[in-house]
């Protein structure tokens, strides 16, 4: 495949949600995968919407989530500007050729008397759509002359620019039909769709002209993007004819599905259940509303990543864990289902857990490191990477690590009261002391010999196991939790061993 070019294009209105994070992450992956250019063009010819920090929090999103574009504002702009509002003056030339070709209109209609019109068709059961069946009775370029109509522009009357849809000249039923990477074979008939607005009063385009013209003057081979826009697929189809143009391939991407239901997932959902829905934290610079992200809850990029490519998309095996490089060479279209992907808090986790599993105790260390430091406690390095090898597999984010080994830190002060109740009985003092006694003799702290020489102990008494090492896990962690007992007894060493176990026999 030569040339493969496909866009991200969302509007900076605010923070962007994981459907449109995985759309961008699918045009990535498949540009990657035929050597091609992943652009990202910000869309915000809606000035009414647009959120000053939107933009940046998109390009910061991206390269979080490590699907850097290759071209996109200031950066690589070999077709630039990538702001469609540093564009505005380009767009209108092409809307005046869609009227001198006899594809597009001038529209006069006021606010007031679309109302009417809608109101009137409500009140006998029908719905008004502005097409072929009424163009000649409202108030454009067809029904009026052409001094009416340059009169009307002379005066600065308001307009808008409508798309002639249906031509019923060249036949009443009009059909256009393409192939869609994903869906298949799909077709619209004509005389059904309304003559969408292009360009508006205020000079600047709607999405639907903006977007087919910078795609054709980007050169995007595929369209990629969410199935919110099929309804549009016959419009945009219908543009590329009218100018000429080459019409890419399009591939409409399944919705991702609410965890419990139907429907589109949204911050509701996240907000009542209880996950995020944006890649990074938001903060709503008007309302002062911080938002969730999967960085700032503990997630890393990858298992991030992973998850998301997964909805949606299977390829074809069992394998559920890939790197970004082997997603690159894996994906593909063909692949994406046609129906909605069930997002799932849960799975989510679960990568997550899995890429704590794929980590290096190095930098699950250091990233530990930095939590250790706000709670006051300085560590080795090298200390540190011991104590996560002990507890990574029970942790499903590093903010996990403090609850699960704080007791490798700090010498516990509180003891679990229905553990002591049940782990603490009549002899347990004395036993506790006859421990101390061996401990005391063993030269060589380390696990092995701990255990060695703590078994031999126990079985020449003739005792249960249990009476020995459940208050000695519960004197040397405060709680019946923790690795290998005597892993966390060579970490801390003899000496804090046997305090430890002397202040639970004060203590309980």
């Amino acid at each position: 495949m030569k040339n493969v070019r496909v866009r991200f294009a969302p509007s900076p209105t605010g923070p962007l949600h994981i459907g449109g994070v995985r759309t961008a992450l699918f045009n990535y992956l498949f540009a990657k995968k035929h050597g091609g250019i992943f652009i990202l063009r910000i869309e915000d010819t809606d000035q009414t919407r647009y959120v000053a920090n939107a933009e940046k929090y998109i390009i910061d999103a991206l390269n979080w989530c490590n699907i850097p574009f290759d071209e996109g504002p200031d950066k690589n702009e070999k077709f630039g500007p990538y702001r469609q509002s540093e564009r505005k003056d380009l767009y209108k030339q092409y809307a005046d050729k869609l009227i001198l070709k006899g594809k597009a209109y001038y529209c006069f209609d006021t606010a007031e008397e679309l109302n009417f019109h809608r109101k009137d068709h409500e009140e006998k059961g029908k719905i008004f759509i502005y097409n072929w069946h009424n163009r000649v009775k409202l108030t454009n370029s067809i029904s009026l002359s052409k001094e009416e109509i340059e009169q009307r522009i002379a005066n600065g009357d308001k307009y808008v620019v409508r798309f002639k849809m249906h031509d019923p000249t060249k036949g009443e039923h009009g059909i256009i039909s393409t192939t869609d990477i994903i869906r298949g074979h799909v077709s619209f008939k004509t005389e059904l769709l309304d003559d969408k607005i292009l360009f508006k009063s205020d000079g600047m385009p709607t999405y639907h002209l903006a977007n087919i013209v910078d795609d054709h003057l980007m050169e995007i081979s595929h369209v990629i993007r969410g199935e919110e826009w099929l309804p549009s697929l016959p419009l945009h189809i219908a543009l590329y004819e009218a100018f000429g143009w080459k019409i890419p391939e399009f591939a409409h991407l399944p919705l991702i599905l609410k965890p419990i239901g139907k429907g589109k997932l949204s911050k509701r959902d996240g907000d009542k259940l209880g996950f995020p829905v944006f890649p990074l934290a938001y903060t709503n610079t008007e309302t002062g509303d911080v938002s969730r992200g999967y960085k700032e809850d503990g997630y890393f990029a990858d298992s991030f990543i992973n998850m998301l490519a997964l909805l949606g998309w299977n390829p074809g095996t069992e394998q559920e864990i890939f790197t970004l490089e082997e997603l690159c060479n894996t994906f593909s279209l063909e692949r994406v289902s046609k129906s909605g992907a069930k997002f799932s808090p849960d799975k989510t986790k679960w990568f997550n857990q899995q890429y704590m599993m794929l980590k290096s105790d190095t930098e699950l260390a250091e990233i530990f490191t930095s939590i250790l430091v706000e709670k006051g406690i300085s560590s080795g390095m090298n200390y540190t990477k011991k104590v996560v090898s002990l507890i990574k597999e029970r942790a499903t984010f590093v903010s996990d690590f403090w609850k699960l080994s704080n007791f490798f830190f700090e010498t516990p002060i509180e003891y679990d009261a229905k553990a002591s109740k049940k782990n603490w009985k009549e002899g347990t003092t004395e036993l506790m002391k006859e421990l101390i006694s061996i401990l005391e003799t063993i030269e060589e702290f380390t696990s092995t010999t701990l255990e060695t020489s703590v078994k031999e102990w126990i079985t020449s008494k003739e005792i249960s196991f249990g009476k020995v090492m459940q208050p000695f896990r519960l004197s040397l962690v405060g709680a019946m939790k923790g690795p290998h007992l005597f892993d966390i007894a060579e970490m801390i060493g003899k000496e804090e061993t046997i305090l430890r176990i002397n202040n639970a026999i004060t203590k309980i």
